[in-house]
């Protein structure tokens, strides 16, 4: 008897090495490609962008190893200058500056969103609970790394207070959507 698959892409995509790079290079894709849709905010060093939104759906569909490793692939391409990060910006300087807490957060929250999809959390109302706890996760290290720049102050209301809403917003849309794909790939195997 064949083990329940724990992720979307265990579903969805026959195991391998092979299959599991691509889904690793794919999430990668994915976030690089939503980094590209940045709204600078004139107040501060931080963008609004979907990066949020492709942490989530990345870790919750990949799982902990695969989608940490998407967000780790990202960073590591970023930091060696590909124009993957907010904006087409790439290079160690990000990585090394006000924004480099926001990259590692996104491959802690991706991980810790994909061990709580494993377990199944991704398949029900559960899904917002994980997603929240991947958001909380982010800011708990962005905030403090960005509070090293600006104090810790101004790093909240920088670079936590304006993204609430529209973090929330994108958490309820990778919430809704992470059931939703789970019935409808149910349905067509």
């Amino acid at each position: 008897m064949l083990a329940a698959p724990r992720t979307l892409s265990d579903r969805l995509v026959r195991p391998g090495v092979l299959s599991s790079a691509l889904l690793v290079l794919g999430g990668a894709l994915f976030t690089a490609l939503l980094a590209q849709v940045s709204i600078p905010l004139p107040f501060t060093p931080v963008p609004v962008t979907l990066q949020t939104f492709a942490v989530l759906t990345t870790g919750a569909a990949l799982g902990s190893r695969k989608g940490a490793l998407a967000l780790l692939v990202y960073t590591l391409a970023g930091m060696a200058g590909a124009p993957v990060f907010a904006g087409g910006s790439g290079g160690a300087a990000t990585m090394f500056g006000p924004l480099g807490g926001y990259l590692i957060g996104f491959v802690v929250a991706a991980y810790l969103v994909g061990l709580l999809a494993e377990r199944g959390w991704d398949r029900d109302g559960k899904v917002i609970l994980a997603m929240i706890l991947g958001e909380v996760v982010m800011y708990a290290i962005a905030v403090p790394w960005l509070g090293l720049y600006l104090g810790m102050a101004k790093a909240v209301t920088l670079g936590f207070v304006p993204f609430v809403i529209g973090d929330a917003l994108k958490l309820l849309v990778a919430s809704g959507l992470l059931p939703l794909t789970w019935r409808l790939v149910g349905r067509s195997r």
